[in-house]
This record gives structure tokens, sequence and C-alpha cells, in this order.
């Protein structure tokens, strides 16, 4: 399935600033054809590439930046969705574990009384329909640092919050999980998106507890244990005002059916 994704931000420099981005699809995902432009005040930008080879998600660092107005276009044709690579022993060690939006140590118990044993496949698909029964989407809900707590109790939130909550549920019953940044075509209102991969065997499924967007046609960018290692945006040093932010995920004819009720992996 051909899928055509773009991604343009725009942002005010406001001191030198070193900063980390993430919109590029994974280094996995097959590729017709990509672009990149960075630009400070009308003027190309250097910018460096560094890959996380355990997930293929490729970041991109700028360094120095002096005040000016910058803007980030991205656009790529891919003909996949990046398929992930097999659960390995250190995934089953780090995704099992709190993290920072996942403080699954405070929901323990809720995750006993409310889910119970989560085995195989479809123990996963249930952990992702009892978030999506429970948790209402509501735009502007939630903060971002708000965890998986936060959500839990205010029953309410975006995908990250929906994600935040699966993985806390399926880490504390001993699945492992990560999240997944995503473009999402069918998804309305259009962003970057985040759902979940549940290690089932030696393989990533992925659930979206949200069920805005058909899985088969998510295309990957990044995975990490939590929205703080997925971010499209990470400021270090300096100051930066952000500005507008433009996401676009199409495919060539229909959008592939799901009712988020069976085994899907991105690929």
């Amino acid at each position: 399935m051909r899928r055509h994704v773009s991604a343009d931000l725009t942002a005010t420099v406001t001191s030198t600033v070193e900063a980390t981005f993430g919109v590029s699809v994974a280094e996995q995902v097959a590729r017709e054809s990509e672009e990149l432009t960075v630009t400070l005040d009308g003027d190309q930008v250097e910018v460096a590439h560094v890959l996380d080879e355990a997930s293929g998600t490729r970041w991109h660092v700028l360094r120095d930046l002096p005040p000016g107005k910058l803007a980030i276009s991205y656009r790529a044709t891919v003909t996949d969705g990046g398929a992930g690579t097999p659960v390995t022993p250190l995934d089953r060690i780090h995704y099992v574990r709190p993290s920072r939006y996942v403080d699954l140590d405070r929901l323990e118990a809720v995750a006993r009384a409310e889910v119970g044993d989560v085995s195989g496949e479809q123990g996963a698909l249930d952990v992702a329909t009892w978030v999506h029964e429970h948790i209402r989407y509501v735009i502007g809900s939630s903060s971002v640092t708000d965890g998986a707590s936060d959500t839990y109790l205010a029953r309410k939130g975006v995908c990250r919050d929906f994600a935040h909550l699966t993985l806390a549920l399926l880490r504390a019953r001993g699945v492992p999980a990560r999240m997944v940044a995503c473009y999402a075509p069918g998804l309305s209102p259009m962003d970057f998106h985040a759902v979940v991969e549940a290690a089932i065997d030696d393989r990533w499924v992925v659930l979206d507890p949200t069920w805005l967007a058909p899985r088969p046609s998510l295309v990957r960018i990044g995975a990490g244990a939590d929205a703080s290692e997925t971010s499209f945006l990470t400021v270090h040093s300096g100051g930066l005002t952000f500005g507008t932010l433009d996401v676009v995920a199409t495919t060539d004819g229909a959008l592939p059916t799901d009712d988020h009720r069976g085994t899907v992996v991105i690929g």
C-alpha cells in the first residue's frame, strides 16, 4: 500500500539552541521518495543525523542554532509501514519497567482488578479495548506532564494518554510494551499519532486504544518506552517558541478497514 506523509513545523529560536526532532519515517520503512528541509530565516541549516539501530528511529539534531525563524519540512512516499524487529531479551527487560510517563507502580492494583491476567494476543487486545471503553478522547484535556495514573483518574485524554495507560496496564501484568509514534492515514483530527506495540512471543503486535485510525495503514516514525523517548521535538538547551505544525498522511485508494479486535503488526 502506497502512503504519502508530510510534516511542516515552524518555531522561533529565541536564544542559541540545541534540539532534537524526529519526523522522518523509521529506517526500516520502504521509501520511494523522501525529502527533509530545515531552514533558519530562509537559509539552509546543517542537520546531524543519528540512528537508533534498535528501534529504527532516525533522529535529527540541531546544534548551536542562533535566533531566528525555524522551518522544518518533511515529506515521503512509502510502500510499507516499517515492520518492527523481533523482540529481544533486552526489550523484555526494558519495556516491562516503569518509565517517565508509565508509572505502573501506582497502577498495579488497578491492573489486577480491571484487566486481571493478560495472556497472548487476545489478552493484549482486551487491555486496549478496556482503555478504549473507559477513557474519553478529549482534545486539550491533558498536559505534557500527565502520566498513566493521571489519565486513569481523569478518565480522558488524547492518543499519548491512551497509549500511556495501555502501556502501564500491560507492563503491570508482565507484558513488555512500548509506544510507537507514527503517521496515521485516516486519523481525524490529523496529527502525529501514538499507538502501542505489545511483545507477543517474538513479534510486536500493534494496539490503538483510541480506535481513531486503521492500524494496517500506520507508518512507523519511532518507538520507545513512552512519549519521552518518541517526542517529535525536544529542546536540550537555549530557547525555542513553538509555532505551527501541519501533518498529513494519506493512502492511494481506499483506506483499509479495521475493527481493532484482531491482531495486526505494523509492516
